[in-house]
């Protein structure tokens, strides 16, 4: 068996297109949507995240405006310049790229953070939405869990009333994708086990699954042993060998699964296509809020 691989930087380059034209019309309204950035220290890794997510606005006519602060500044600095992003109506989202450095609390950041401006969708109130079954225009949804039902869509995968193994409890991948894939919505609705890494035997829960999406940042983690044949596979996880970016997912994956993602170009590109979806939802309502106070 080879499997279809989930080419995560094709199906996001439609996004994109699509975000272009819908960014066109928003300006032929008069709303430019801008996107912040906020940066903490000088975390190679966390630079080139930030600095190809503007390289995505600028492609697709976002308006991105970039704050870098030292470790030195500290954290009062930082809650102002949150501060700050929070009440400029020119920026309709924004984040705060994570991780901080030691001594940062990331919690309370978070907490700082407008909720209507959160397009990462990790605010507790748009987390909240999302265990409510309150989510599309009205509340952003975590941006890999969103790229990564996206890219199953694509594919043409099937969800509904499959199992779904999670591995990997992370507020940013494993708890929100664990709650979007087991709403109820008609492209979701599958029955979800989420597991971790202090889970004895993980292949006996892998093996079961119809979808195995994995988010823990060990290279190699899941072999071809654990995966039922013609299962989906998606490594959302990443880890470094020096330079080499490495998958969750071992390569031997691919002789047995259904589908699977890249080593590169699987979730990655996803996120940062809904990171700009995200956006233009965020400028759209600010529209819409601007129309109803004026009204």
């Amino acid at each position: 068996m080879s499997a279809i691989v989930l080419d995560g930087e094709a199906t996001a380059a439609k996004i994109r297109a699509q975000v272009m034209q819908e960014v066109e019309y928003l300006k032929a309204e008069g709303i430019n949507p801008g996107l912040g950035t906020i940066l903490v220290g000088d975390n190679p890794s966390s630079a080139r995240y930030v600095e190809m997510k503007h390289a995505d606005c600028l492609e697709v006519g976002i308006t991105s405006v970039h704050r870098h602060l030292s470790v030195e500044a500290g954290f009062k600095e930082l809650l102002d310049t949150i501060s700050e992003f929070n009440h400029d109506p020119k920026i309709h989202a924004y984040l705060v790229q994570l991780p901080l450095p030691s001594g940062f609390d990331e919690v309370a950041v978070l907490l700082n953070v407008d909720p209507d401006k959160d397009v990462d969708g990790l605010h507790p109130v748009n987390l909240g939405k999302l265990v409510m079954g309150v989510s599309g225009p009205y509340s952003p949804l975590a941006c890999t869990p969103r790229g990564i039902l996206e890219l199953l869509k694509a594919y043409a995968v099937p969800i509904q009333s499959r199992h779904v193994v999670i591995l990997g409890r992370g507020l940013t991948i494993g708890r929100p994708l664990a709650l979007l894939l087991s709403s109820k919505r008609p492209d979701c609705n599958a029955a979800v086990t989420v597991i971790h890494t202090g889970v004895r035997d993980l292949g006996y829960y892998t093996s079961q699954a119809d979808i195995v999406i994995v988010a823990v940042g060990r290279a190699g983690l899941i072999t071809k042993d654990m995966i039922k044949p013609g299962a989906c596979v998606v490594g959302a996880g990443t880890s470094f060998e020096g330079r080499k970016l490495l998958s969750d997912v071992a390569e031997d994956v691919s002789q047995v699964a259904g589908w699977v993602t890249p080593r590169i170009g699987g979730v990655g590109p996803m996120t940062r296509a809904m990171l700009l979806v995200n956006a233009v939802e965020a400028a759209k309502r600010s529209q819409r809020t601007s129309k109803e106070t004026n009204a």
